[in-house]
Order: C-alpha cells, then sequence, then structure tokens
C-alpha cells in the first residue's frame, strides 16, 4: 500500500485539535492515514446510509411499475399509430451491469493512477465516498422516476404482443379519440419483459454513466489543473473529456439497441450530472475554483478558504508551475514577471488589479464569495 503512504505535504496549517471541546476525539488530521477502527467511526453513517438507499432502490427497481399507462395500437386500416414504439426487441449492446461496472470501476482507477504523485488515504477517501455518493444517489432517483412515472420503451408493442379483443370493459380501455387507447390489460408477451418495457424514463445506462464519468471529469480537472493559473499540455485536456465521451457512448448506444427515447437518455444524463457536481463538491472545497478544488475537505473541521492554508493543498498530480510542491504556497512557484522581474506565484495569484484578492473576502476567517 505504499501508493497511499503520505508523502511530505506543506503543513499549510497547524497540527488538527483531536478533541471537539468535550473531550471526544472527533477531529482528525488529512495528514496522516488511519487505522481501520479509527476510519469506521469518522465514516460508519456513511456506509449505513448507502447501504439502506442501495436496499431502498433494489426494492424499488424490483417493483411493478405503479401508472396505468394509456396507449394506442393501430388505426381501423391497421397502420401503427405510434412507430416510435414499434422496434424490435434487440439484445442491448451495452448491458446494465456493464455500464453500471463501468461506472465504478473506471472513476475508481482514474483516483488510483492520481495516487502515483499524489499518495494521500484521504484523497482514495473522498474520491471513492464522493463517487460512491453520486452513483448510489442518482441510481436511487432514477428508479423511483421509473416505478413512479415511466413511460414506453421503443420496443415497447413487440414485448407487448397486444391482442385488443382482450379489452375489459375497463375505465382505460378502448377510451379517448375513436376509441384507440388501451391499458396494458391487452398484452399477452411476458410479463416481466411488459414491466420493463413500461419504465423507459429516465435511462438508467445514462444516469449511471454521467454519475461516475462526469465525478471523474470533475476529480481529474482539479488534479491536473487543466483550468488554473498556467497553460497546461494538450493531452490533459483530452484525458478530463475522455470520460465525458464515454458518458456520451453509452447513453447513445441506447439510440441504436432502441433500448431508450432521446429524452429518457437526456433525463438520466441530468440526474447523473447533478449527483456529480453536488457529491464533488460535498468531498472537495471547491468545484471550479482551481485555487482549492484539488483540496478533499475534513468530515469534522471547516476549510479556511484563506491563501496559505488547508491541509492537502499540494495534492495534485501536475507538477507544472509549481504545483505540488511543498515547499510552494497552494498555486504555484516562482517565474518571470512581465518585465523580467522574478514573482512568487503568489504575487502572480493576488497581484494588485488581479481578480482574485490579496485574502479571502473580508478578514482572515472570512468566506470566499465566489469558491464553486
Amino acid at each position: 500500500m505504499g501508493c497511499f503512504s503520505r508523502k511530505t505535504h506543506a503543513a499549510a496549517q497547524p497540527a488538527v485539535n483531536t478533541t471537539d471541546g468535550t473531550g471526544r476525539h472527533d477531529l482528525y488530521s488529512m495528514q496522516t492515514r488511519p487505522k481501520f477502527g479509527q476510519w469506521l467511526k469518522y465514516t460508519w453513517l456513511d456506509l449505513l446510509t448507502m447501504a439502506i438507499m442501495g436496499a431502498v432502490g433494489l426494492g424499488v427497481y424490483m417493483a411493478r411499475p405503479v401508472p396505468s399507462r394509456s396507449f394506442a395500437v393501430t388505426f381501423s386500416d391497421g397502420e401503427i399509430v405510434y412507430p416510435e414504439f414499434g422496434y424490435p426487441l434487440r439484445k442491448e449492446l451495452v448491458p446494465i451491469w456493464l455500464a453500471a461496472f463501468l461506472a465504478v470501476f473506471i472513476p475508481v482507477l482514474g483516483i488510483l493512477i492520481m495516487q502515483v504523485r499524489v499518495r494521500s488515504f484521504w484523497d482514495v477517501n473522498n474520491g471513492i465516498t464522493g463517487l460512491l455518493y453520486s452513483l448510489i444517489t442518482a441510481a436511487v432517483f432514477q428508479v423511483f422516476i421509473k416505478w413512479l412515472i415511466g413511460g414506453l420503451r421503443p420496443h415497447f408493442l413487440e414485448v407487448c404482443k397486444p391482442d385488443t379483443s382482450l379489452a375489459p370493459d375497463a375505465e382505460y380501455n378502448r377510451k379517448g379519440y375513436q376509441q384507440y387507447y388501451f391499458t396494458r390489460d391487452i398484452c399477452t408477451g411476458d410479463e416481466k419483459q411488459i414491466n420493463d418495457s413500461l419504465e423507459s424514463f429516465p435511462s438508467g445506462h445514462s444516469t449511471a454513466g454521467f454519475a461516475g464519468f462526469i465525478f471523474l471529469y470533475l476529480y481529474l480537472n482539479a488534479k491536473l489543473k487543466v483550468f488554473s493559473n498556467y497553460h497546461p499540455a494538450m493531452w490533459k485536456l483530452v484525458v478530463i473529456y475522455t470520460p465525458v465521451l464515454g458518458a456520451v457512448l453509452i447513453g447513445g448506444a441506447l439510440t441504436i439497441d432502441n433500448f431508450h427515447n432521446w429524452y429518457d437518455i437526456v433525463a438520466g444524463a441530468v440526474i447523473g450530472s447533478v449527483m456529480a457536481f453536488s457529491s464533488y463538491r460535498m468531498t472537495y472545497a471547491a468545484i471550479w475554483d482551481w485555487r482549492y478544488n484539488h483540496i478533499p475537505l475534513n468530515r469534522n473541521a471547516p476549510f479556511p478558504y484563506v491563501q496559505d492554508s488547508g491541509e492537502l493543498a499540494d495534492a495534485v498530480f501536475t507538477r507544472k508551475a509549481g504545483w505540488g510542491d511543498a515547499s510552494k504556497v497552494v498555486g504555484g512557484g516562482d517565474h518571470l514577471g512581465h518585465h523580467g522581474y522574478t514573482h512568487t506565484a503568489n504575487q502572480d495569484r493576488f497581484h494588485a488589479g488581479s481578480s482574485i484578492p490579496p485574502r479571502a473576502m473580508g478578514g482572515e476567517h472570512a468566506q470566499p464569495e465566489n469558491v464553486v
């Protein structure tokens, strides 16, 4: 486990007091790796919440769809009313288990690769924890929407195998304009497939793909400092957007095998992306603010958001412009100014006329207004 052994990070702030004023040892240092019992003490509530959310999500996933959705089959001349729901049932190009596996495995692999230089237990912890926040919450939200709202898959009629002669005299059969509308009462296909074909909205594939890969995009951007205070190499731009491409490909494949409508895919992408952004911000100090977005947050100690502060301030992969150098302040090293004079990175980042103030907004302990 040498990859996670603490290297020398900048001692940006004094050692953390391990008591909360009541004698309980609830605070911890981000500079050291905890014992398993200590880690469990800090994270047990999250683990319990994840287990409960997973159980609830699985139960809802297995439940029968709630809505009694009406649909038209054919006109009086036999023409299909909605051909967009009459596609043939095909084998999935990307099965849901594979989409879920990729959404977990690839981001975890990316986080671990970054540890070649970052080498921080708490960075791995916060990265994987945030990823699980995103994936589990997004999954549970999307299965609830499928269960309570749902929609017809493009191959619904193929799976339903409707027989209008079976329509009972129920409230919603042979209703609507020219009595073209029916419910699932007329379906003669496999019940499990029918249930699945009534839960098209939103896409679980798309939700998982975007929840996992957008989180990885945010993580890589922070560690590689692609959008920061220096001009990075092009390969870093390619690396951070590769996960986004992966998420789009997973969602786009569903339009080829006709397992989802385009709006199902977009809805899943929105749900997954919202959870990814929210989860990243819960576990790291910022999303777009390049000064802080690489720093994992402590559960029990507030991050100060002031210059030269915060544990793991140098926990980045890139080594350009002074980043990752424990001897420098957060945000880079020394370089020549416009007229050949040597400036420190701190001076360059906080010089007069910069859009970034010399201190966090206000006094020593004030919070910045634009940390996102």
